[in-house]
């Protein structure tokens, strides 16, 4: 087998890369967030100012959308939430690791 060779390493970045678009358009669509996919920086925060200034009930709204979309289920109480909400990049890598769908 060997190492991996740079075209599987480029086209499993191009598929982390594919679904954080995705995921971005989930998240507007969802959200009716009035900016683009495009817009949302992978690794911008998703709260506060310098993000995409999401709060506590849009954690809400993307928890029920990922569960139905992608099988997957975020519990309100988890600890992990504040590492798995920091970004677009952290919840597409979360999502594609717990995705039953």
């Amino acid at each position: 087998m060997g190492m991996p060779n740079q075209a599987a390493v480029a086209s499993a970045d191009d598929q982390n890369l594919g679904f954080e678009r995705e995921l971005a358009q989930v998240l507007v669509s969802a959200l009716n967030l009035e900016l683009a996919p495009d817009e949302i920086v992978p690794d911008a925060p998703m709260f506060g100012d310098d993000g995409i200034g999401l709060d506590s009930i849009d954690v809400l709204e993307i928890a029920l959308t990922l569960s139905k979309k992608y099988g997957v289920e975020l519990r309100s109480d988890d600890e992990n939430n504040t590492r798995i909400f920091a970004s677009l990049r952290s919840l597409a890598a979360w999502v594609q690791a717990h995705r039953t769908r």
